[in-house]
């Protein structure tokens, strides 16, 4: 190995050494940066119509652009968030004093329903026993989901400083992201046309991804709050935003509290509202999906409805709640990644295959 090769492996692995190491300085800010990022993506658009009307000055735009940020996005979760917070409250004290009533489910049901005891009977069920499963998963799946909605609003420093340094970087990844991408197109050891090919498809899935699954769950959410404050049932904007979340999920998604709640409102002689919202669960908050995702994600960029699952589950394993986006993002690059590799391997040309030898 002569001096030259020598010299450019030491510095190949001097790059990977440091970079190695300036990610694992960063690891605890990752969060901030990629909804920096990612708000970043969906914000784009508009920092680039405002550039040329402002005279083309850059920082004005990214803090124009920050500021509606701030405003659209930011102070309406806040509220929202307040509010969770405050139903969260309240549905912990319902938990505390046994106001639930959780209990006595299984005793309404067979009161109503006869037939569900022979059943039980038959696969070899104790009520008594289920009963008590019935309400004690009931209250343990509540108190999860009333703590959890508790932490949402209680500010912490570290919080804080999460929320400043995110419309930090928002402000120069808006102002600085085509320099910053054109320096990575130039250092990245690939293709430049594949590198920046790489990067638009990323842009455009990453902005699908997104608007396909905040606004989806934004709407399921506020049609299912809508629905449970109609219907008089306890704490509607925190079972909206349970719903917004789960909304992620395929199939299931947001049915695993509507579904629930109409059974219990069945149960307790409200026959009408059980019913209606079943009807609501399935013909609106059920074809919300159906009828928004294509417009906002598109067709081609819309990912299999078990590679969703699966990303969104190892998304929330790996990255928290942050994973909901995270991890559908990474799946539908990887597709991507995968389809262009198939084009290109597809148009390579194969070997010519040796002609037969002719008779004579």
């Amino acid at each position: 190995m002569n001096q030259n090769n020598v010299e450019r492996v030491f510095f190949v692995g001097l790059v990977l050494g440091v970079t190695v190491a300036f990610f694992w300085l960063i690891r605890s800010f990752i969060q901030p940066i990629f909804w920096a990022v990612a708000l970043g993506i969906v914000v784009y658009p508009l920092h680039a119509r405002l550039a040329p009307r402002l005279a083309n000055r850059q920082s004005l735009a990214a803090s124009i652009s920050v500021v509606a940020v701030v405003i659209v996005v930011i102070l309406p979760l806040i509220g929202l968030g307040a509010a969770v917070a405050r139903e969260g409250a309240g549905l912990y004290e319902r938990l505390d004093t046994g106001d639930l009533g959780a209990a006595g489910i299984y005793a309404r049901a067979q009161e109503r329903i006869p037939q569900v005891t022979a059943l039980l009977d038959r696969v070899g069920v104790d009520p008594a026993r289920l009963e008590e499963q019935i309400q004690s998963t009931a209250v343990t799946v509540s108190r999860y989901i009333a703590e959890r909605a508790l932490a949402i609003g209680q500010g912490t420093l570290r919080g804080t400083v999460f929320f400043f340094l995110m419309l930090y970087l928002l402000f120069f990844f808006l102002r600085d992201g085509p320099k910053m991408l054109e320096s990575l197109v130039r250092a990245l050891p690939l293709d430049d046309q594949r590198e920046r090919h790489l990067l638009r498809r990323f842009a455009e899935v990453s902005r699908a991804t997104i608007k396909g699954t905040l606004v989806v769950g934004l709407v399921q959410g506020a049609i299912g709050g809508t629905a449970f404050a109609v219907l008089g049932i306890s704490a509607p904007v925190l079972w909206g935003v349970v719903m917004a979340l789960l909304s992620i999920l395929p199939i299931v998604g947001t049915a695993l509290v509507w579904l629930p709640a109409a059974i219990f409102l069945i149960v307790n002689e409200q026959i009408f509202g059980g019913v209606a919202l079943i009807l609501v669960g399935v013909f609106v908050i059920g074809l919300t999906d159906n009828l928004l995702r294509p417009i906002l994600v598109g067709r081609d960029t819309r990912l299999p409805d078990y590679l969703i699952l699966l990303a969104t589950l190892g998304g929330l394993a790996g990255f928290g709640l942050a994973g909901v986006i995270i991890g559908p993002i990474i799946a539908a690059f990887f597709l991507s990644v995968w389809q262009m590799a198939e084009k290109d391997f597809s148009a390579m040309p194969s070997e010519e295959a040796p002609e037969p030898p002719t008779e004579g």
